[in-house]
């Protein structure tokens, strides 16, 4: 084999590497990339978030019970409360006094 044959053979094998290398490249680039992007939770760590966000909406609705308990009790409250010893006006004559 003499040297006019080893040129044309190495660019041969060069082409050919680098018609099947670089896109092998790039999709092995790709997949990386895109795990980096949506890394995966282990499932300890899942069913400990779940049971978390389970934990947090109960005590959410509980909340929510204690807020309309007050408002309740503040409805009440206000209604009900009138100076001692002061007649209770009728809502027509409280409006009429107050214009």
């Amino acid at each position: 084999m003499g040297p006019e044959i080893v040129v044309p053979l190495g660019a041969f094998a060069t082409a050919i590497i680098c018609a099947i290398g670089i896109p092998l490249t790039r999709a092995y680039a790709r997949k990386m990339d895109s795990e980096a992007k949506n890394p995966r939770v282990p499932m300890e760590v899942t069913g400990r978030l779940e049971r978390i966000e389970q934990s947090l909406e109960a005590v959410a609705i509980e909340v929510e019970r204690i807020s309309e308990g007050q408002r309740f009790t503040t409805k009440l409250l206000s209604e009900g409360r009138a100076p001692v010893g002061a007649p209770q006006l009728p809502a027509s004559s409280a409006q009429n006094r107050s214009t």
